[in-house]
């Protein structure tokens, strides 16, 4: 058997009525909702499906409703008989998934640490101040260089290098809308801002993660029984305590996604599993390393589908 690992999704990938298949035949979907919903005292079930309150796409509710997915898909996975994962990685809100699949953090723990979070992350920027753009067709160094360039305005950085000449950039409105001028001048195919609420993976979250690292100081974190590559350094910890420091500086630190998938081929792996709604990581993951195979999850024949090919 190949060796394979599972990845997991960050926020963007939510979307009503997901894992409604999934669940429709395997109460353990909805046992894992329950779980996380008494954890938080929230219907999160009735949101991912209903959203009748309109939430859904709110950081401090997307979070705990995307990591509970990924984590029920996960026990599915297991439940079905699917074989155990060599290594696990995760997309920003995805490393929580990711750690908690890796008996790390449990799930109580993890919704209510991401819950928190989320709304840290949105109480650190005032509405109107911030944007993150997506830029398309340059190289690392050309966005940091002109995110230098730009900061002459305001704080503007590098947040997310998503695969080989697709970055996310972060920061105060001003310098985003600047660096995006000077991308553009530069060559960029895209330089186009994102609908998102709040700058992750910048300097404008370091107030957001002093907040999270009082939240983490109360939380029990284990060694991890399967290995996880962290977002901050693109490298593998067992220490609990190292691992806990890499989420705060996940805060305001890029995602160095093309390295996190790199460093899993290195180890070996051939194939990846996308725990959660969507198969945005694995379009990624594509473009990162071609003869990587990357498979879905997110209903019954993509589960049934990618549990049999790594079984072959």
């Amino acid at each position: 058997m190949q060796k394979f690992g599972f990845v997991f999704p960050g926020q963007g990938s939510q979307k009503l009525g997901m894992l409604a298949d999934l669940a429709s035949n395997n109460t353990s979907i909805s046992e894992t909702f329950d779980e996380a919903s008494a954890a938080l005292g929230l219907n999160l079930w009735e949101i991912c499906q209903h959203d009748p309150d309109n939430i859904l796409d709110q950081t401090h509710i997307t979070q705990p409703v995307l990591l509970t997915a990924s984590v029920a898909i996960a026990r599915l996975w297991k439940e079905q008989g699917g074989s155990a994962p060599a290594i696990l990685a995760g997309h920003s809100l995805g490393e929580y998934s990711a750690l908690v699949c890796a008996g790390v953090l449990s799930l109580k723990d993890g919704v209510r640490v991401v819950h928190q979070r989320g709304k840290s992350m949105q109480a650190a920027v005032a509405e109107g101040t911030s944007k993150m753009a997506a830029i398309v067709g340059l190289e690392n160094y050309q966005i940091n260089e002109i995110c230098d360039e730009a900061e002459t305005v305001g704080a503007v950085s590098a947040a997310n290098f998503n695969s080989p000449g697709q970055t996310v950039i972060a920061g105060e409105t001003e310098a985003v809308d600047r660096a995006i001028v000077l991308c553009k001048e530069a060559g960029a195919k895209r330089a186009l801002p994102l609908n998102v609420s709040v700058p992750s993976h910048c300097a404008l979250m370091r107030p957001a993660a002093k907040k999270l690292e009082t939240v983490l100081e109360g939380i029990e974190f284990n060694s991890p029984h399967t290995p996880v590559v962290q977002n901050v350094s693109a490298d593998i910890y067992a220490d609990p305590e190292q691992i806990k420091q890499n989420l705060i500086r996940q805060l305001y630190e890029p995602v160095l996604w093309v390295d996190c998938v790199r460093i899993m081929h290195k180890a070996g792996v051939s194939k990846l599993i996308e725990c959660g709604p969507g198969k945005v990581l694995c379009g990624l993951i594509k473009r990162i390393e071609s003869d990587i195979v990357c498979l879905g999850s997110e209903d019954e024949a993509s589960l049934n589908s990618a549990i049999a090919e790594v079984s072959a």
